[in-house]
């Protein structure tokens, strides 16, 4: 029951973080935070995400770049996992790369570190580019792999306070059918 504890309590307190100390993540954090991406689940065990892990600043100001607006505050974050998909693997891609995604980011609370995450799929670069087709030119991707995300991460240089449990919209949870009405025990 404690380890269940843990984990509510790390939910509980992870926030989106867009300030970092200017402290380079530890190479042995960021193994850890590849396997977690790695041992995210996948449908039918298709694994069609793929990661490109940046620490180089100048490369990290680049993917700031990725759109106008949103992705500025990378520029000073000492890491950055760029999480992509390959579309033909599987036609749930997008689903399969999100969890990742999300287990890099709890992941990255679990071990310290503030993350946010940039929409970079269905977004904009410019009025000729998307921010996916600017981000795969960046990093040099191959044909075929899909941007989804990039996660911000580094040692936050900012507090956030949990949301209290009383403003969580519980209205949005339903039991049994729609629209009735879940009462808190």
């Amino acid at each position: 029951m404690e380890t269940m504890h843990a984990f509510i309590d790390l939910v509980r307190a992870r926030r989106s973080i867009r300030k970092y100390a200017q402290r380079p993540v530890e190479q042995k954090k960021i193994d850890l935070l590849v396997e977690a991406a790695l041992r995210a689940p996948t449908s039918h065990g298709s694994q069609p995400w793929e990661f490109v892990v940046v620490t180089g600043p100048e490369r990290i100001a680049r993917l700031s770049e990725a759109k106008p607006h949103g992705s500025a505050f990378l520029k000073n974050a000492p890491l950055a996992f760029v999480v992509c998909a390959d579309s033909a693997k599987s036609d749930i891609w997008v689903e399969d790369a999100s969890i990742a995604a999300a287990f890099l980011q709890l992941a990255a609370a679990s071990l310290g570190l503030g993350s946010c995450w940039i929409q970079i799929r269905l977004r904009d670069h410019d009025q000729q580019h998307s921010a996916g087709a600017y981000v795969a030119d960046v990093l040099g991707l191959r044909e075929g792999l899909e941007v989804e995300t990039i996660i911000a991460m580094g040692y936050p240089a900012e507090e956030k306070a949990p949301r209290p449990a009383d403003a969580l919209p519980y209205a949005k949870i339903s039991r049994e059918r729609y629209g009735a009405s879940l009462s808190k025990a």
